[in-house]
């Protein structure tokens, strides 16, 4: 068994083949002049581990190729982050299901998917391999773990990912909560926590993915007035677009903390663990 990835998933490759002490097979990566993609795969095994996340079209397109180009050996893929699973619900005649159309493309020829904290689990019916989805909170709850906060509050940017938030704080027994919005005027709109007080307390905010990061900011000033001493930002899927880090370190969060399912700077924690347990289990079955 060997691991092989796209261009963007290979600190995560690298970490995941160490984790199922295996090795990580060469892949040659170009563009010919028309701006089309080319790959050459090195040697394979009978069973190979394709680790690819969808950030971007080039990072699709790659990993189309790399599945075909792997067709000679057992494939199973791991997909930390997929783009396009947000638009997995069609509201007018004629809109196209993207988390469908992506699924089918990629889980062809493949003997099993594995996906990590995929925003909505319902998109695991459009693969046409068995698919599973698996959870790294405990593993942000962890690294929380490592910062020595007094008494922090786990806190969910809405009631949707107060399960998310429930699940990070059961790693270290702390309270958790969701901000819940209060209109006061036609303009004007409140973030507080649901129940339970922040004054006195550091916050860290978790959810699955920050894009944007523009509820966290809001949020993060009136956190601070309502008696926060810090406030923190978590996450497994560190999209960031539209300049959300510099935005959110504005707005006085003290640090941004995501995993290695998309590579970024702030990358603290990373899914190889959780995969490859995930991985052996099947395997030993």
């Amino acid at each position: 068994m060997k691991v092989i990835c796209t261009e963007k998933s290979q600190i995560l490759a690298t970490r995941l083949a160490r984790a199922l002490k295996t090795t990580v097979v060469d892949v040659k990566y170009s563009r010919f002049p028309d701006g089309e993609l080319y790959l050459l795969a090195g040697e394979l095994d009978e069973e190979t581990i394709i680790v690819s996340s969808v950030v971007d079209n080039d990072a699709l397109v790659q990993l189309l190729l790399l599945i075909d180009a792997c067709d000679s050996s057992d494939l199973r893929l791991v997909i930390p982050y997929m783009g396009y699973a947000r638009q997995d619900k069609q509201f007018r005649k004629g809109e196209l299901l993207s988390a469908r159309a992506v699924a089918r493309a990629i889980s062809r020829g493949v003997s099993e998917c594995i996906t990590v904290n995929i925003h909505e689990p319902d998109v695991l019916k459009f693969f046409e391999a068995p698919a599973r989805n698996i959870s790294i909170a405990r593993d942000i709850g962890a690294y929380i773990k490592t910062l020595n906060l007094k008494n922090p509050l786990i806190l969910a940017p809405d009631d949707g990912a107060l399960a998310f938030a429930g699940q990070v704080a059961s790693e270290g027994g702390w309270e958790y909560d969701h901000l819940e919005k209060t209109r006061l005027s036609g303009e004007q709109v409140t973030m507080a926590p649901k129940v339970i007080s922040v004054a006195s307390r550091p916050v860290v905010i978790v959810d699955d993915i920050i894009s944007t990061g523009g509820t966290i900011a809001t949020a993060t000033g009136m956190l601070y007035t309502q008696g926060a001493t810090d406030v923190y930002a978590a996450c497994v899927h560190g999209v960031l677009t539209g300049g959300a880090y510099v935005r959110l370190m504005e707005a006085g969060v003290r640090d941004v903390i995501c995993s290695d399912t998309i590579e970024r700077g702030c990358s603290r924690i990373s899914a190889a663990n959780q995969i490859a347990h995930a991985l052996q289990t099947r395997m030993n079955r």
